[in-house]
């Protein structure tokens, strides 16, 4: 069996996967901010880390999986004034912060289950780590590579680029940096333009606030992953991953707060996947065609015509090497929806030969060698950089021979016993435990009950609020899917398929 190789996306060169200690797997991957709902652009990178740690796991790697929670700061560098995100939405929806968080923490980790991926190991809070935040601030401060202007702290990048190689993960030349960053407020009190922010000062009214030396404010984004990254997989760890969209500013920074605390680059390798898009546009506001993943199972979006299970939102996420654009279509979603239903068949079907009938020397030797072939190639693309795409092309060639046996157009001993058990060991242990499969493909009409009942979750909360117009949207619109909603005097709610 081949090394596995990945893609470092900080060398640009694919290299032999060595952990640093050996058996033993550090995987930080950033997660969402929980401002708001996750949406496709999301579903991506959390089922291709969750392939890649199963894989880890399949390879005997004990992995330990951090994967964090941006419940506090991410203010935007790039937007006008620094806002934190969190508590600007929570004024909007007339929340607590925490209550916020909670709501969309809980609709990210319904997404994720739909999607069939596993849990990290440790999935840390910003707000639950900020004396750590705190403490790496300091130390950076007292390395003379932060300044603080009127309680806020910043990080000196025209200082660290200096010394050390400030744009390399993201192919970013310090001075173009210099050149093209925007004139935005707040930008006045920093030294340079390109300095970003590792504490804010907190406005009288601003409503999630810390004490620190500094004065009351909050965390910046970039701080929150180099303290929890460092905190539970040390000062160096293994695999950092993330969106290529991440790479600068976000990781770029994480790089020199971590390289200045620590003296080396946090991350051994660095992997990133690449952007979906949809319909051939770059997702996005302006375009108005970011689907939320409850839009995406339930199918209530403009660009959709049909709702989509999770399964076939991670077959279709699996058919393209995570490095390559995904192009988001009705037409590539229904396509995926059909190629899982006919591999899952398959599978199924293979499950029901008994090896035990079949005789120890194959009928047709070729065709068993043509199959051992393809089957050993399975983990030769999984250690060439994790190419999910190649296994299921692999996969649906086996997909025909599996049928015919089905079928009895080719006898089940074309097959030696040992040609078949290992066909049906490498599809079980690629279908489920390293592809993610389950088997609970997509039910006719969209009508998933996990969406429906979450839907009648979040009216329930509506009603509490008084939020009438919400809660009577929910119930319209359900209705136009043929789903009934009937309120029950103890204040419960049921519903009907009409």
């Amino acid at each position: 069996m081949s090394e596995l190789k990945v893609l470092n996306s900080y060398t640009r060169q694919k290299e032999v996967f060595t952990p640093i200690t050996p058996g033993h797997v550090g995987l930080y991957v950033c997660g969402p901010t929980v401002s708001g709902e996750s949406h496709l652009g999301h579903a991506r990178p959390y089922v291709t880390f969750d392939v890649i740690y199963r894989y880890l796991m399949h390879l005997g790697y004990k992995v330990r999986y951090v994967r964090n929670i941006t419940d506090a700061g991410h203010f935007e560098e790039e937007g006008r004034e620094a806002e934190d995100k969190i508590s600007k939405k929570a004024v909007l929806e007339k929340l607590e912060p925490m209550e916020l968080v909670t709501k969309y923490t809980n609709l990210f980790h319904w997404g994720m289950k739909q999607l069939n991926n596993l849990d990290p190991s440790i999935e840390p809070t910003a707000t639950g780590h900020i004396v750590e935040q705190i403490e790496m601030i300091k130390k950076i401060m007292e390395e003379g590579y932060a300044y603080e202007v009127n309680g806020s702290v910043y990080f000196d990048v025209k200082k660290y680029a200096e010394h050390y190689p400030y744009g390399k993960l993201s192919g970013r030349v310090m001075e173009d940096l210099l050149e093209t960053t925007r004139e935005l407020e707040g930008q006045e009190e920093k030294h340079n333009k390109q300095d970003f922010a590792l504490w804010k000062a907190a406005a009288p009214e601003h409503i999630m606030r810390w004490a620190s030396p500094w004065g009351v404010g909050f965390p910046g984004w970039h701080i929150e992953c180099s303290a929890m990254s460092s905190k539970y997989l040390g000062s160096e760890f293994d695999i950092h991953g993330g969106g290529m969209d991440l790479q600068f500013p976000h990781h770029e920074s994480e790089i020199a707060q971590s390289t200045i605390c620590n003296k080396h680059v946090p991350a051994r390798y660095w992997i990133h996947n690449n952007m979906i898009t949809i319909n051939g546009r770059k997702m996005g506001k302006a375009y108005n065609n970011v689907i939320k993943l409850t839009e995406l199972f339930s199918g209530q979006h403009p660009l959709l015509e049909k709702a989509y299970s999770g399964q076939t939102i991670r077959f279709f996420i699996l058919q393209t090497h995570y490095r390559s654009t995904l192009d988001f279509s009705n037409e590539a979603l229904q396509a995926s929806e059909k190629g899982l239903k006919r591999l899952w068949e398959a599978y199924e079907a293979l499950g029901k030969f008994e090896v035990s009938e079949l005789k120890s020397t194959p009928g047709d030797a070729g065709l068993d060698e043509k199959i051992k072939k393809l089957l050993l190639e399975l983990d030769e693309f999984m250690n060439d950089d994790f190419n999910t795409a190649k296994v299921l092309a692999n996969m649906f060639e086996l997909v025909p021979v599996i049928n015919s046996i089905k079928d009895k157009h080719i006898a089940p001993n074309a097959l030696s016993a040992d040609t078949m058990q290992l066909l049906q060991q490498y599809f079980k242990t690629y279908m489920e435990d390293i592809l993610g499969f389950k088997g609970d493909i997509e039910k006719e009409d969209g009508k998933l009950e996990g969406v429906i009942g979450l839907l009648i979750e979040i009216r329930k909360e509506a009603k509490v609020r008084k939020d009438y117009a919400t809660s009577d949207k929910i119930r319209q619109q359900l209705q136009q899917l043929g789903i009934l909603i009937k309120d029950e005097k103890d204040g419960g709610m049921s519903y009907s398929f009409a």
